[in-house]
């Protein structure tokens, strides 16, 4: 432990029995908190309206078709609820837009997006026909996307690299 300073290893050793609880209880704290602190962000970046950084699980994170946002859980809840309660047509959380009715709708709403050039809007995109299992669409999909930037694009196509989806197997660019 370095947080008291000795003369001599004699005065080390002689203090060594009062100092050696109070050495433990500090360690633990600080290892509690480096294990449940949370992070300052994810590569997902922030959700625009409560700014808490977004979850890496896909299933509580919403990505809206209307403005390419991806906006979490608990906003698109709270504007679900507000809607529900003051009795108001369903919009977008986050630009106010009213929602799609279909999926045809959707589609189309994010369409015009990937025409735009919106890397998130290109991604989503690609990552439908990758599961999909279309991959020679995903791998143009999320090329594109990745040319503007986007980072989960670039690790979904080092994974095709390394599995040999679509392209043909490569070390070198999956590592690249």
């Amino acid at each position: 432990c370095y947080l008291v300073r000795y003369c001599s290893v004699k005065c080390q050793r002689e203090h060594r029995p009062q100092h050696k609880k109070a050495c433990k209880k500090r360690a633990a704290e600080l290892h509690d908190e480096k294990l449940f602190r949370q992070p300052e962000s994810s590569h997902f970046g922030d959700c625009p309206i409560c700014l808490i950084p977004l979850s890496l699980d896909r299933s509580r994170r919403n990505m809206l078709n209307c403005c390419s946002n991806i906006v979490c859980d608990g906003c698109s809840y709270a504007n679900d609820l507000r809607q529900l309660e003051e009795r108001l047509e369903s919009t977008c959380p986050f630009c106010r837009q009213s929602t799609s009715d279909t999926n045809e709708e959707a589609e189309q709403r994010q369409m015009k997006r990937v025409q735009v050039n919106d890397p998130v809007a290109i991604r989503e995109f690609g990552l439908a026909r990758y599961y999909e299992q279309d991959y020679t669409r995903a791998f143009e999909n999320l090329t594109k996307a990745v040319e503007l930037g986007d980072v989960t694009a670039h690790f979904t196509l080092s994974s095709m690299y390394r599995a040999g989806q679509g392209v043909a197997e490569n070390k070198k660019k999956e590592i690249y």
